[in-house]
């Protein structure tokens, strides 16, 4: 029987596509033409914001769309990263979080993701890839009315330096889950908190609706708890033979590491059935 083809292939990035150096492999980039070739959509779903997708903007064909943070925004990869659809967590919500997680997990710090940069409170761990436009505490940092148009709040983050990464997504979502998504993608202990409703899952459904595509027409791969709802959503959910062990355990299927083009070889069997 020739398999039927997705109309579209929903990818995580860091854990999924990418290998653990950040790059891309010739063979997942020949893999990616080749479904763009064959008329599948090819989406990049991640928790990246925008202004890191350099590394994968020269293989997004056709719309060119990519979405980031967690569900937050949508990007145009062929203009430059440049948003067209946001959706904000309010001040409010995220302030309401910042003090739940302060009661059960004193030790936490901040940082707040804007659409126009990061910036984060003096504990919080300064990331290398990114400097923050400033450096105050969270309350600060959530403060300004003027900012909510231009520069909205796409996502909160929490990092905590002793605690166990599932527990503390454990202790967030039972202190706060009203106020927003909580979810994680890193291998410590730090959460990122969207609006209520929004993630992967659910901006990818939004898309998916305007290109008329159905779940049970999308295959999407990843890693990470950030994928669980997009890997359920989907018609066909593949986990990376690396991924948490929540994610191998609810996933439809597996494939092969992130290292060794996981992602790269369900393409090429899936195109050379349909070749048969």
């Amino acid at each position: 029987m020739v398999p039927t083809l997705p109309r579209l292939i929903a990818t995580d990035l860091d854990g999924t596509l990418l290998r653990n150096d950040a790059t891309v492999s010739p063979r997942t980039v020949a893999a990616l033409a080749a479904a763009e070739r064959a008329g599948i959509h090819v989406l990049f779903v991640t928790g990246r914001p925008a202004r890191w997708m350099g590394v994968v903007s020269a293989h997004v064909h056709g719309h060119g769309l990519a979405i980031c943070g967690n569900g937050a925004a949508v990007a145009d990869l062929h203009r430059g990263g440049e948003l067209v659809e946001t959706r904000p967590i309010q001040p409010e919500n995220a302030l309401a979080v910042v003090h739940a997680l302060r009661r059960v997990a004193p030790g936490v710090s901040f940082a707040v993701e804007r659409a126009g940069g990061i910036h984060h409170e003096p504990a919080y761990p300064p990331l290398s890839m990114d400097v923050a436009s400033e450096v105050a505490p969270v309350e600060k940092l959530l403060s300004p009315a003027r900012d909510r148009a231009a520069h909205p709040v796409l996502k909160l983050l929490a990092h905590h330096g002793d605690l166990d990464p599932d527990v503390f997504l454990r202790l967030g979502r039972e202190a706060a889950a009203e106020h927003g998504e909580f979810t994680r993608s890193s291998r410590s202990a730090l959460l990122e908190i969207s609006a209520p409703g929004v993630s992967k899952a659910s901006t990818l459904a939004q898309r998916c609706r305007r290109f008329g595509i159905r779940p049970d027409e999308v295959m999407a791969f990843g890693d990470m708890p950030n994928d669980l709802e997009m890997l359920g959503w989907v018609g066909t959910g593949y986990a990376m033979a690396n991924a948490h062990p929540a994610v191998l355990a609810a996933a439809h299927r597996r494939t092969a590491s992130n290292e060794e083009d996981g992602v790269a070889l369900v393409i090429e069997e899936l195109l050379s059935g349909a070749a048969r």
